[in-house]
């Protein structure tokens, strides 16, 4: 197997300044619905929310590496959260197609938070191609 990771670090305050900015349109150009509704249950802490699920969605660009791929959209890369706190990445539309295209067996998210700023880490792993070939060449 290997594996390939993506970081990012966001200041909670720029995204209180987009959220003052632009509102709605931010929220729903950048954020899916489940993201949204988790964000903002509970008001004040929901620029930090959205600023961690915001550099999700930039570590997972970095560690699948989709800067070059067309189509791609803030909403097709989701952070969702499991009823025991852990997040976990779901992929949509071309964002999974790239992924799948890519052999991406398995995705983790790691999210955090101090003071103003939010971080997140990704992990993709794939099955190690050079590896699985040579063996098939033997």
């Amino acid at each position: 197997m290997s594996t390939e990771v993506g970081i990012d670090l966001v200041q909670v305050s720029r995204v209180e300044a987009s959220l003052a900015r632009f509102g709605e349109r931010f929220l729903r150009r950048v954020f899916t619905d489940t993201e949204i509704a988790y964000a903002t249950s509970t008001p004040a802490r929901a620029a930090e929310r959205l600023a961690a699920r915001f550099a999700a969605k930039e570590a997972a660009f970095k560690a699948l590496d989709l800067a070059d791929h067309v189509g791609i959209g803030w909403r097709q890369i989701e952070v969702q959260r499991e009823q025991s706190g852990k997040c976990r990445l779901i992929l949509h539309g071309a964002a999974r197609a790239a992924a799948d295209a890519a052999g991406v067996a398995e995705l983790s998210v790691s999210l955090t938070h101090e003071g103003d700023y939010s971080a997140a880490v990704v992990l993709a792993v794939r099955p190690d191609r050079q590896r699985a070939q040579e063996t098939t060449d033997r």
